[in-house]
């Protein structure tokens, strides 16, 4: 199956302040507040919901066509991609404008000062899902995946006018739009990606029931942290499936753009939605053990042994039988 990936490309700009911000604010001048903080460990890490989902399905074997706007920086990034199985020919390199950049401060309590800077992601508006079509000689889906929200509103109606399947992942992008602008892009879709807090978001923000939404979508999978998945249909009963414990918690963030990548992945090799979850659930744990978003070594043999403890020796067969996680 051949599939496209639209959405955030980004980088991660991580330090550490070792006091508190709460000691440096001063209550009577909260009104012309001017602060400058020394700090440490700066990480940068790469990132964006697109380019995460991305990686997860090239280390999986999966070549996917990540479909986004970097900026005039993204070389060495575009470089990484490729090294992991990653078409990065549709995307858009700006002329003027630096890759989006998350940069955040963490204090001694856990508190965080964050900027979010856009840049390149707006040019993301004028990418033509038919130009990567074109380009790469057909797809099979699309995932619409948080990004300049002009760009989502047409990647999913070009994904209607071409007759390309879709996957609806609009995740972070939720708080931010109106009831028209989320049931654009959830009606029709053959696959809705949430987490559980999502799910109740997407309802209020498109104003329709559980019920509405299922009788609009293929499949609505709902991640639910270390409770497991859960995979539903408008016909026939709710499928759970376990989370994979974790040996240990290093990093959670780029946990559900595994998910997604992995149960893709499982889908795209004629795997059943249940065996599908189960490879998400997988490769979701082994970036939770890991730091950043796309650090993660994929390593077949102990793959598939986290997959036979947890879901029994008849999944991990079937599943590598499909070469999915297998190198």
């Amino acid at each position: 199956m051949r599939t496209a990936v639209t959405g955030s490309i980004a980088t991660d700009h991580l330090t550490v302040f070792p006091g508190r911000f709460t000691e440096q604010l001063i209550p009577e001048q909260l009104d012309a507040v001017s602060l400058s903080f020394l700090v440490d460990d700066l990480e940068v890490r790469r990132g964006g919901v697109a380019a995460n989902i991305s990686f997860g399905l090239g280390v999986l074997g999966c070549a996917p066509v990540l479909v986004g706007a970097a900026g005039t920086d993204f070389a060495e990034y575009g470089a990484w991609l490729r090294e992991h199985g990653v078409d990065t020919t549709a995307v858009t390199v700006s002329r003027t404008r630096h890759t989006a950049r998350f940069m955040c401060t963490t204090d001694a309590d856990q508190n965080q000062i964050a900027v979010f800077y856009a840049g390149a992601m707006a040019e993301a508006r004028d990418i033509a899902l038919s130009e990567v079509v074109a380009r790469v000689g057909g797809l099979d889906l699309v995932v619409v995946a948080p990004d300049d929200p002009e760009a989502m509103a047409r990647h999913t109606a070009e994904c209607r006018q071409l007759g390309i399947a879709r996957a609806a992942d609009p995740s972070q992008q939720l708080a931010r739009l109106g009831v028209e602008e989320a049931r654009h892009l959830v009606d029709g879709a053959q696959l809705l990606f949430t987490n559980e807090y999502e799910a109740a978001l997407l309802q209020e923000r498109t104003g329709w029931t559980e019920r509405q939404v299922l009788d609009r979508v293929g499949t609505w999978i709902v991640t639910r942290g270390g409770s497991g998945t859960s995979v539903r249909t408008a016909k026939g009963p709710v499928l759970t499936v376990p989370a994979v414990a974790a040996g240990h918690v290093a990093d959670p963030t780029g946990v559900g753009d595994a998910f997604r990548a992995g149960y893709l992945a499982g889908l795209g090799r004629g795997l059943s939605p249940e065996r599908s979850a189960q490879v998400g659930c997988a490769l979701a744990t082994t970036v939770l053990e890991t730091v950043g978003t796309q650090e993660y070594k994929l390593v077949p043999t102990e793959f598939s042994t986290r997959i036979a403890d947890t879901y029994g020796p008849v999944a991990a067969q079937e599943i590598a039988a499909r070469g999915v996680g297998t190198g």
